[in-house]
């Protein structure tokens, strides 16, 4: 079993990040670890520049984002972790496979509308190309399955799509050039919304520091910005059916269910009946005690250029490694010659 996932290196990681895709890559990560197979995750830089970016902040946030993943329990002894810039095999793929992608496929992605809008023609083509390279981020390594969520399903499809053309175009049945990679849907991740609108997603790009709980965040500012999230008058319901259309309650719920590994309803059996004055200490409290060794990991790491920078280094090695043979039976498979 081969998995690989990428996330790309925004920067100021918050709770939202951690409890809906990271948490799960560790456990997938220690999973795959004990049954004897590999598991790839890496930085998606070369995604980044698809859209308008600052040369130095994706630098910054390329190592930030290492730090973070480290800090979280992503371990470069039992994963491969890297960034796809250190591995030109990525975008080498990339353009081998664009022959066999097909513009229609590419028009029909949803987030390929959804991020250039009205403006197509003000798009890059790199913003339109990018699920070819998606699809060799994962066919490079012969990856066996993929874990994805609701916005990512079309594009593990169109990989799919992808490998079984080019299989059926320039390789025999019983020798595919390509393995067609299965998706692996994670338990469902807990939504973690903002503190300030329970109807709006956490988010870095919120303006407001207090709509949300960060990585950085020290023990006293998870605890003022728990105490001043936005509530409402009413106390805990003591079941689930008594949360509809208080989104901030429910949310808040949520994240000490997802914290403590409670269902909603054990948490609304504890603390149903009762106010946020009781039960907002207590989420602060529990969120200081499952996030403080990460923070502190966090802070240890950010700033030790020479440590981020090795671990990728010695990730790309091994992940150039893998991708060789993959690469070398492309090109053998499409006639090109290279000596």
């Amino acid at each position: 079993m081969r998995i690989v996932s990428g996330i790309q290196p925004t920067g100021n990681l918050h709770l939202g990040n951690y409890l809906g895709a990271i948490r799960n890559w560790v456990k997938m990560q220690d999973d795959v670890a004990a049954n004897g197979g590999q598991a790839l995750y890496f930085l998606a830089d070369l995604h980044a520049i698809s859209m308008p970016h600052v040369p130095a902040d994706l630098a910054a946030n390329t190592r930030e984002m290492v730090a973070a993943l480290v800090a979280c329990g992503i371990d470069p002894d039992k994963s491969i972790l890297f960034n796809q810039a250190q591995v030109p095999q990525h975008a080498e793929l990339q353009w081998l496979l664009s022959g066999t992608a097909r513009m229609g496929w590419l028009n029909r992605m949803t987030q390929w509308k959804d991020k250039a809008g009205k403006n197509r023609e003000g798009a890059s083509i790199a913003l339109f190309t990018y699920p070819v390279l998606q699809a060799a981020d994962v066919l490079l390594y012969q990856a066996t399955h993929v874990p994805v969520g609701e916005d990512q399903k079309q594009h593990l499809e169109l990989a799919r799509d992808i490998a079984q053309k080019f299989n059926n175009d320039f390789a025999s049945e019983d020798a595919p050039v390509f393995t067609l990679p299965d998706p692996i849907i994670p338990p469902e991740a807990a939504r973690i919304m903002s503190l300030r609108d329970g109807s709006a997603k956490m988010s870095k790009s919120d303006p407001s520091d207090m709509s949300r709980i960060n990585l950085t965040d020290d023990a006293d500012t998870i605890m003022q910005k728990v105490k001043k999230a936005k509530t409402d008058p009413e106390p805990l319901p003591s079941d689930k059916d008594g949360l509809a259309g208080r989104p901030e309650a429910a949310n808040l719920v949520g994240i000490y269910a997802a914290l403590s590994g409670a269902t909603v309803e054990a948490v609304l059996g504890e603390f149903g009946g009762e106010g946020f004055g009781k039960f907002k200490p207590a989420l602060g409290e529990l969120l200081v005690t499952k996030l403080a060794p990460i923070n502190a990991r966090f802070i240890a790491l950010k700033d030790d250029t020479a440590a981020l920078d090795t671990i990728l280094r010695d990730g790309a090695a091994k992940a150039r490694a893998l991708a060789v043979p993959t690469l070398d039976a492309t090109y053998a498979a499409l006639g090109l010659v290279r000596g």
